[in-house]
């Protein structure tokens, strides 16, 4: 109990200490665009109501979902394939150095030309740019499992889909969540970024709908929430992290003590 609530002092310090520096900075601000910390705080409950939570900020989580486990199926799945086999790597690693380098806000428009301006279109650009980080981490896990357990392996028999499941994806699986972290973050960008182009709701559109309707104290209060959405799906991201890579969290913890 007592390392939890250290750990809980720790997490909550810094967000204090910046919302307060936050709060002395604008609270004698008259700038229209800098509207003073407890007007903005005031104005929150009026303009995030359920009704609003449930029309934008819902369609938004899905779509990140989808778009997010889209990626997560694919980049794992084409990382181990590529990763596990060094004629293959050779071929694509060209071609995938080369759609990494493209940034994915630039194929909105062309996303649009195919899929319309529908749910399709947002979760295709989450997807594309959340992808990347994925599939490249879990090559290099692919590529970085040990010699001498994919060696015990192979003289065991352990062959095909059980050595995937029991060697191969267990020991690229801390790589492979490195991936899905920085995933993540991007994911939320592209997010916000694909309903600002063509969208009738979700945080992005209202974010930019505020924004035209100079409602400038409501724009910060969207802000605030796309952050709060952040550091939630941080937590939730850590959390199952924890569960699954609980093994390795132990080993590195049981070789830092025997050191």
């Amino acid at each position: 109990m007592r390392r939890f609530l250290l750990r809980l002092v720790f997490v909550i310090t810094l967000p204090v200490i910046l919302l307060a520096v936050w709060w002395a900075a604008s609270d004698s601000s008259t700038d229209v665009y800098w509207p003073p910390l407890r007007t903005i705080l005031k104005t929150f409950p009026d303009v995030w109501t359920a009704d609003r939570l449930r029309t934008d900020a819902v369609p938004s989580i899905l779509r990140l979902t989808a778009g997010y486990a889209t990626a997560a199926v694919v980049g794992v799945a084409l990382g181990t394939v590529i990763g596990s086999y060094r004629r293959v790597r050779a071929v694509c690693e060209p071609v995938l150095e080369f759609l990494r380098a493209v940034p994915p806000p630039v194929l909105v428009p062309v996303i649009m030309l195919f899929a319309g301006i529908g749910h399709t279109m947002k979760i295709l650009v989450i997807a594309i740019g959340c992808v990347w980080p994925i599939l490249l981490n879990t090559v290099e896990g692919v590529r970085a499992v040990d010699s001498v357990m994919a060696e015990t392996a192979r003289s065991y028999g352990v062959k095909g889909f059980a050595r995937l499941r029991h060697v191969v994806l267990p020991s690229a699986s801390p790589q492979i969540f490195a991936g899905l972290r920085q995933a993540l973050s991007i994911g939320i960008i592209l997010m916000v970024i694909s309903e600002m182009f063509a969208a009738s709701n979700g945080l992005g559109f209202t974010v930019v709908q505020f924004q035209r309707g100079f409602a400038i104290p409501d724009m910060w209060t969207g802000i605030l929430v796309l952050g709060l959405l952040g550091f939630l799906l941080s937590v939730v991201f850590q959390l199952v992290e924890r569960r699954v890579l609980g093994w390795y969290h132990g080993l590195r913890a049981t070789t830092r003590r025997s050191r």
